[in-house]
């Protein structure tokens, strides 16, 4: 009878310690992902939803391409040139919707850089309202699309394979210009204008138009722009990203290393309220 207790006894206490240690390593996994099951990249939900989701973020995009299109008809109407036309357009968030990656990020609790060129790799991202007929439109009338991009030259193949499964023109090694050494755009917009006029310029992100954007402060950024607020629906013309960019930087003061409790206060203190 006593060896008998002693046995389940020690069964009881060994399926104890089992239950436990998978309740340990569950608990483990869970907070590795999501720390106090909270993501750190609870902030971009509703960003991601409304970029995702908002028929309004739709509706941005047709009116910035078909705004686009009236500017590049009144340029070609009356601006003769020597030199070939060109339309500079971004990539990412501007002809390519990566918003799915950002919805993961938000899920496995990891933000940019983990997994992006898995992503890349891909070559399934989906194009944005309106982009491909108005590129494709710019080229039918003998105008050049260079798609000028931060992603980096190991993404190029996959960059280049996404858009043409998209039906973007001009998807070759030619027009896809790719960061090498600077994330500044300014040199390759500079390489570019020696062969053509440049018409329009199309970005989320305002380095996306002119280097004197770069690197500014929130209120610099906002004072450039109001300098130079004639050349938006004109030569420069935004689309909508409010999941990321350097607006987010400017308020981190481009301290991008720091913790995300760190950025979280920024975040906060950046606020204005009454």
């Amino acid at each position: 009878m006593k060896n008998n207790f002693l046995v389940g006894l020690r069964r009881t206490f060994f399926s104890f310690l089992t239950v436990s240690a998978c309740i340990l390593f569950v608990s483990s996994s869970f907070q590795t992902e999501i720390p106090n099951g909270i993501s750190t990249r609870e902030h971009n939900v509703m960003s991601v939803l409304w970029f995702q989701t908002a028929a309004e973020a739709r509706a941005l995009y047709y009116q910035a391409f078909n705004l686009a299109r009236l500017m590049l008809d009144k340029d070609l109407a009356e601006q003769p040139t020597d030199k070939k036309r060109a339309v500079i357009v971004d990539i990412d968030e501007t002809v390519l919707d990566n918003s799915p990656y950002e919805g993961r990020a938000i899920k496995i609790n990891k933000g940019y850089p983990h997994d992006w060129d898995k992503w890349v790799d891909l070559a399934q991202a989906e194009a944005l309202p309106g982009a491909v007929e108005f590129l494709q439109y710019a080229v039918s009338h003998g105008v050049d699309v260079f798609y000028v991009t931060n992603r980096k030259v190991r993404d190029k193949n996959a960059t280049i394979e996404n858009l043409k499964r998209k039906g973007f023109p001009q998807a070759d090694e030619a027009h896809v210009v790719v960061r090498t050494t600077e994330s500044s755009k300014e040199s390759r917009r500079l390489k570019i204008a020696e062969t053509h006029r440049i018409v329009l310029l199309m970005g989320d992100n305002l380095g996306d138009f002119a280097e004197v954007f770069d690197n500014k402060s929130v209120k610099g950024r906002n004072d450039v722009v109001d300098s130079l607020k004639s050349e938006f629906g004109k030569r420069f013309i935004v689309l909508p990203n409010p999941i990321y960019g350097d607006w987010e930087n400017a308020i981190y003061e481009y301290q991008l290393s720091i913790s995300d409790s760190a950025k979280n206060a920024k975040r906060k203190a950046a606020l204005r309220g009454f």
